[in-house]
């Protein structure tokens, strides 16, 4: 079971990305409380990440499985025994990635207490199989009402490391969801270091720098999605691997879960495994020292890019709210539901805003002209 001293052993930060973000060491086994500087049964920081030289690769298998998601009874039963089958077939396989909103299907009317028997049964199998369990998410109904989308990471030995609560609900469609602002990172003691983001929340890149910048190598993404778009998200999971230079499980569901085409891709933007629309288990072997390598010397030898933003010159003000840089998206109008032959922007002329906030010019300059050779000298 789950409760909020569980929930404090987190790994988390603030979403505001402020220099003050603080990140907490998930674990496995015994209490920090219990265990002193050096004991061999604690883990996090940057243990695991480093090898020594000439040390062998620890491999590791992560496998994601797309079933089908009925959305007016619980899929818990039906997870566990895909469970059964995956880790009959693929005894190797270490860690097990579900869709988003897998266990209880997408309608937050089912929203439970996240201290429940769907949660226990996930744990127990966590215990059985000996392996990493990440269970999709479900909806969370806090004391106070409110309802969260919210993934659980369960170790081998059935507890709870860390539990993330997705960060952008996808609305206007989930305006009765919250938002979560704090990040789930967590270590696979002498393996890497992994994070979690759901759906949506990957559209926002901020989410995955936030992460990578913290040392995540493996980014597991569960999702739902059954819509139109699933070509787009498909291009953003693939840049995501590019840009920052780390593993992306994404992980779709069926039927009310989801039109399938779940995806691996690895550090270099390749795609390890492209499901197609029925359901499928597909468990991939992992390569962290791949994402070392590259992020030392760059993809294919080319862009270091998580160098290269850390050695920035630019600072970027539309993350300061009181920048006026952000003018613009105020002219965008409420994020509500659109409705049948709404008109909406189509009476903008982005002129008006695109430049209110940019340095002021002298008379007879031309916007966004570059200075001549004479002008410069």
């Amino acid at each position: 079971m789950v409760g909020s001293r569980e929930r404090d052993q987190c790994l988390q930060g603030r979403a505001s990305g402020k220099s003050g973000t603080r990140f907490r060491n998930a674990r496995v086994g015994p209490s920090s409380r219990d265990i002193g500087p050096g004991d061999s049964r604690a883990f996090g920081g940057n243990q695991g990440l480093e090898r020594k030289e000439n040390e062998t690769m620890t491999p590791f298998a992560i496998a994601g499985i797309q079933m089908y998601v009925n959305a007016l009874q619980p899929n818990t039963e039906g997870m566990l025994h895909r469970l059964d089958i995956l880790m009959a077939r693929f005894p190797w396989t270490q860690m097990v990635l579900f869709s988003e909103l897998a266990p209880l299907g997408p309608l937050h009317r089912f929203a439970l207490p996240l201290d429940n028997e769907h949660v226990a049964q996930f744990q127990a199998a966590a215990r059985r199989h000996n392996v990493w369990l990440i269970p999709g998410s479900m909806f969370e109904k806090t004391a106070d009402g409110r309802v969260f989308n919210t993934s659980v990471v369960i170790a081998p030995d059935g507890s709870i490391v860390s539990t993330y609560r997705k960060m952008f609900p996808f609305r206007p469609y989930e305006a009765d969801v919250e938002a979560g602002t704090e990040f789930c990172i967590f270590d696979v003691p002498e393996v890497g270091r992994f994070g979690l983001s759901i759906c949506y929340d990957i559209w926002f890149p901020e989410t995955t720098r936030q992460l990578t910048s913290a040392g995540v190598e493996v980014l597991l993404h569960p999702v739902l999605t059954g819509t139109t778009d699933r070509d787009a998200e498909l291009a953003i999971a693939r840049a995501t691997a590019a840009q920052f230079q780390c593993y992306v499980f994404d992980v779709n569901g069926l039927g009310a879960g989801g039109n399938g085409r779940s995806c691996v891709i690895d550090p270099a933007a390749t795609v390890l495994h492209q499901a197609a629309g029925q359901e499928d288990m597909f468990p991939i072997e992992v390569d962290l020292d791949m994402v070392r390598r590259q992020r030392e010397t760059g993809i294919k030898g080319l862009g270091q890019v998580l160098k290269s933003f850390r050695d920035r010159s630019a600072e970027f003000t539309v993350y300061d709210r009181t920048s006026g840089a952000d003018a613009y998206l105020g002219s965008l109008g409420p994020l509500a539901m659109p409705t049948q032959g709404t008109r909406a922007g189509l009476g903008v002329d982005v002129r008006d805003f695109a430049f209110e906030s940019m340095p002021k010019r002298a008379p007879g300059d031309i916007l966004g002209k570059s200075p001549s050779i004479r002008e410069r000298n």
